[in-house]
C-alpha cells in the first residue's frame, strides 16, 4: 500500500460488521417485534403515509422488512440495506419493490427520488454527515428528505424496555438532538423545513394510544416527552436553474370589481419568461365581465383570458383559473388591487430563487392606509395566523392574504391530492396552505403594504365566513395535527 492511499479503518469496519450480524440475527429470529417495537412501528406508518402522498418515486434508506416503505404506496419504492437476510425477508413480504443490499455510506443507486426515508437510521449510523452528503445524487430540487429518530430523553425508559424484552435489542446509538440534526443536515447541503414530536405511548392500548399518540403528544408542555423527533428537510437552493426564467399566470378571481380591471392591465408587470392574466369572473351584479373583455380589446399586447365562474366561491374561481393557467409560476391577485401588482416581482423572485416553493402574502406587518382593514378582521386574521402556524409547523402570519405563489408541478401534487382535505375550503387559500404543508413546501411569507379599496365593497361577511373559518381549523386540525 503506499503512503498516500487511505488505509482502512479497522473500528470502522468493526462497527458495521457488528450492525450487519445484528440485524441478520433480528431477521433470522422471524423479525417479529415485541409489544412495545410492534406499536412504535404501527404508528410511524401513520406518521409516514400523512406525509408522503400515494404514488410518489421514494428511497427508504435502512429499509429492514420493508414493511414503511411498502405502506407508502409508492410508485416507484427502492429500500437499501445492509442485513442480507433482512433484504431477504423483505424482498418475500413486498415482490414489488426493489431491494438493494449496500451501505448508507456508500450508495450504489442514483435517483432522483422524490422522498427519501430514514427511520430510525441516523439512531445507528457511523457518519450522518456523509450519509446525507450521499442524497445529493437522488435528489431534484424538490425531494423532501424525511427522517425520525429517538429523543434523548427516552434513552434510560428505552434501554430499561430492551432488558425486559419490550423492545428490540439495539447495539450503541447515537442520541442526536433535533438541533444536532439540524446542524447535521446544513453541512451536508440540506434545509430544515419543520420538526416536531411523536409518540407518548408506545404500547398498544386501545383507546389511550390513539389519545396520547394522536392529540395530547402536539400539546405544550407534554410535545416535549415525545418518544420520537421527526424532521422534515430539502436540499438548499442552488444557482441551477435561476438562469431560466419560467412562464408566469397571474390568476385574478373578480366580482363586481369593474371600476379597477383597467387598473390590473396597466400596473400587472411583465415577469419572467412572459406572463398571462387569467380572469374568473364570477356572478358579478355590475359590469365587471365586459370591463375585463373590453380591457382585453383595447390592450391587444398583454396575454389575457376571461371565463365565467359556474360555482361559487373565490376558492372555485381560482381552481377554475388555475386548471387554464399555462404558467409554470401560478399567482393569486385578488382584484380589489388591495395588494399593490407592482409588488408581484418580489414574490417572482423569492420563488424563483428558491428561497420558499410557497409564498404566502402577508398584510399585518406594515401600517395599513386607514380603513384597509377593520380592526376586528385584524384581530381575527392575527388569531388564525397563530393557530395556522401551530397546526402546520411553519411560521404563517397572515392565511387571508388573497396573494399566493407556488410553481404549477407543486399544484398539481396538491389538486391530485385534495381528497385527502375534501372540497371544505370557499377562500382557496387553506386548501392551498393545507396541500403544501402535506407535501412539506418550503412556506414562507412576503410582507406587503395593504391598501385601502378604491372601488366596491368587501367580499368578506366577519361573523359568518369568521365561524366558516374555525370549523375549518377544527377540520384542518383532525387531517394534518392530530392524526
Amino acid at each position: 500500500m503506499r503512503i498516500d492511499e487511505p488505509r482502512p479503518d479497522a473500528t470502522v469496519d468493526r462497527y458495521r460488521q457488528a450492525r450487519i450480524a445484528h440485524w441478520d440475527r433480528v431477521a433470522r429470529d422471524g423479525g417479529d417485534r415485541p409489544g412495545w417495537s410492534g406499536a412504535y412501528h404501527a404508528r410511524l406508518i401513520e406518521i409516514y403515509r400523512l406525509l408522503v402522498p400515494p404514488g410518489r418515486r421514494v428511497l427508504e434508506l435502512g429499509c429492514g422488512d420493508g414493511d414503511l416503505l411498502a405502506a407508502l404506496a409508492p410508485s416507484v419504492g427502492v429500500g437499501v440495506d445492509f442485513s442480507g437476510a433482512m433484504l431477504d425477508r423483505a424482498s418475500r413480504r413486498h415482490p414489488g419493490l426493489s431491494f438493494v443490499q449496500a451501505d448508507a455510506h456508500d450508495l450504489p443507486l442514483r435517483g432522483p427520488f422524490d422522498v427519501i426515508v430514514l427511520s430510525d437510521l441516523v439512531d445507528d449510523l457511523w457518519d450522518v454527515q456523509r450519509v446525507l452528503e450521499g442524497l445529493a445524487p437522488q435528489c431534484t430540487p424538490r425531494t423532501r428528505v424525511i427522517l425520525n429518530s429517538y429523543s434523548r430523553l427516552w434513552e434510560w425508559p428505552l434501554t430499561a424496555a430492551r432488558r425486559l424484552g419490550l423492545a428490540r435489542p439495539l447495539l450503541d446509538q447515537n442520541w442526536l438532538t433535533v438541533g444536532d440534526i439540524s446542524h447535521l443536515l446544513d453541512l451536508a447541503g440540506f434545509e430544515r423545513i419543520r420538526s416536531w414530536r411523536e409518540i407518548l405511548w408506545p404500547f398498544n392500548t386501545p383507546g389511550v394510544a390513539a389519545l396520547l399518540n394522536r392529540a395530547v403528544v402536539k400539546l405544550w408542555p407534554l410535545a416535549h416527552l415525545g418518544l420520537t423527533n421527526v424532521v422534515v428537510a430539502r436540499p438548499k437552493p442552488g444557482a441551477e436553474g435561476r438562469a431560466r426564467q419560467p412562464t408566469v399566470s397571474v390568476v385574478v378571481p373578480a366580482r363586481n370589481e369593474a371600476g379597477n380591471i383597467l387598473g390590473l392591465f396597466e400596473r400587472v408587470p411583465e415577469m419572467g419568461a412572459g406572463t398571462e392574466l387569467i380572469f374568473v369572473e364570477g356572478h358579478s351584479t355590475d359590469d365587471t365581465y365586459q370591463a375585463i373583455a373590453s380591457a382585453m380589446q383595447a390592450h391587444p399586447g398583454r396575454r389575457a383570458a376571461l371565463f365565467r365562474q359556474t360555482g361559487r366561491g373565490k376558492g372555485d374561481a381560482v381552481r377554475l383559473g388555475f386548471e387554464h393557467a399555462t404558467g409554470q409560476v401560478l399567482m393569486i391577485l385578488d382584484a380589489d388591487l388591495t395588494v399593490a401588482p407592482e409588488d408581484l416581482p418580489r414574490f417572482y423572485a423569492a420563488l424563483h430563487s428558491g428561497t420558499g416553493e410557497f409564498i404566502n402574502g402577508v398584510r399585518l406587518v406594515y401600517p395599513m392606509e386607514g380603513q384597509a382593514m377593520r380592526l376586528l378582521n385584524l384581530a381575527g386574521n392575527k388569531f388564525f395566523g397563530l393557530a395556522f402556524s401551530w397546526m402546520l409547523g411553519q411560521p404563517i402570519k397572515d392565511t387571508l392574504c388573497g396573494t399566493k405563489v407556488l410553481w404549477a408541478d407543486d399544484y398539481r401534487l396538491i389538486a391530485a391530492n385534495r381528497s385527502y382535505f375534501g372540497d371544505f375550503d370557499p377562500f382557496g387559500d387553506f386548501d392551498l396552505l393545507f396541500g403544501g404543508a402535506r407535501l412539506g413546501l418550503k412556506i414562507v411569507d412576503m410582507p406587503i403594504r395593504y391598501r385601502k379599496r378604491m372601488y366596491g365593497q368587501t367580499n368578506i361577511r366577519r361573523f359568518t365566513h369568521g365561524a366558516l373559518l374555525l370549523r375549518m381549523l377544527a377540520y384542518a386540525a383532525a387531517r394534518l395535527k392530530f392524526v
